[in-house]
């Protein structure tokens, strides 16, 4: 008999070492996330994936399963929640979705739609953010930037290459690029890094690639991505 515990009252079997997040994704079983990826250690920052577990809260993606737990992910609550992180998110950022090229291949945006959120609630920000066209193959737009780290970690953990960080704290967080000037064209990067195409927004663009598909035949216009989730498609 495999170890199995329970979410919202199915059984779900899972290998040691695995977390709620992976045994649910590989049973066919969504919980919203955005900065969990499966190339890389459990990170815990977006918070989408909160699930009661045993009555208590906690972050699915780095909580490890055992057995017997009682999982709890989609209820009304939680569900309330991760639309209030959703919205903060979208204020935080300068995201115009309909005149973003990454509209219909964005996770935030496809959540969104999934969770039915239908409105932003919170007063825009508005923050100034710079857009950077140095680079010759890829845009840096840090107008749609949700601070995931996922380029951070690709550049470090899987390019070797440490392009991407981040700096500040609170409001002030942004994305830095590690180069003399700053800029993404003075940078090391390039277009074969695991971190070109690791963005699940549209903060990371390649150039002369932009509107490839018309709206309503792109990725999340045709599936939503609770059902994409389990096709590990990561790449926008």
């Amino acid at each position: 008999m495999p170890n199995s515990f329970n979410l919202d009252g199915e059984p779900i079997p899972f290998e040691p070492g695995q977390t709620i997040l992976q045994a649910a994704l590989n049973s066919g079983h969504f919980i919203p996330h955005l900065c969990a990826h499966p190339e890389f250690k459990p990170h815990g920052s977006c918070k989408l994936c909160i699930v009661v577990v045993n009555d208590r809260t906690g972050a699915s993606c780095t909580m490890k399963a055992l057995p017997g737990l009682e999982v709890q992910s989609d209820t009304p609550d939680l569900n309330h929640r991760r639309r209030t992180l959703l919205q903060m998110l979208f204020v935080e950022g300068n995201h115009f979705c309909p005149g973003c090229e990454k509209s219909g291949n964005c996770q935030l945006q496809a959540l969104a739609y999934d969770l039915e959120m239908f409105n932003d609630h919170f007063t825009h920000f508005f923050q100034p953010r710079e857009v950077d066209a140095s680079h010759p193959d890829f845009f840096l737009d840090r107008n749609r930037c949700i601070m995931c780290e996922l380029c951070v970690r690709a550049s470090r953990d899987l390019d070797g290459k440490t392009v991407f960080g981040l700096a500040g704290r609170g409001r002030d967080l942004h994305l830095v690029v590690n180069s003399a000037s700053g800029k993404l064209g003075d940078s090391a990067f390039a277009k074969t890094d695991r971190a070109a195409r690791v963005c699940p927004v549209g903060a990371i663009l390649p150039k002369e690639v932009g509107f490839a598909k018309p709206i309503g035949e792109r990725k999340y216009d045709e599936t939503p991505i609770s059902q994409l989730a389990f096709t590990c498609d990561w790449e926008g």
